[in-house]
């Protein structure tokens, strides 16, 4: 699981049909001190985010696309939770928006 931002949307007027309905964000991977580590990435909203939450990525393609419920899913990242808040030994590191 991967920590990020939301930092975009991908808006589509074709796409594959596993995608339909579904909202596509950009994410920001963050490191602990909530600074951009690596690329970013685009990922399957299945937890209402927006622009700017944080949020809990899931990077494996198996359990993205049990998340979906659809076992051929050409999936790889989905977003799984808005994150409040992260604390990491006794002081609150990360906070959304």
């Amino acid at each position: 699981m991967v920590i990020g931002r939301v930092i975009g949307n991908i808006v589509c007027t074709v796409k594959h049909k596993d995608y339909q309905a579904k909202k596509l964000l950009i994410v920001q991977p963050l490191n602990p001190q909530g600074e951009p580590s690596g690329d970013s990435f685009i990922a399957v909203d299945a937890a209402q985010a927006g622009p700017e939450d944080l949020v809990l990525v899931v990077r494996e393609g198996n359990s993205a696309r049990q998340v979906v419920k659809i076992p051929d899913a050409p999936i790889l990242s989905i977003i799984v939770g808005v994150i409040d808040e992260v604390e990491m030994e006794g002081r609150i590191s990360l906070v959304g928006p």
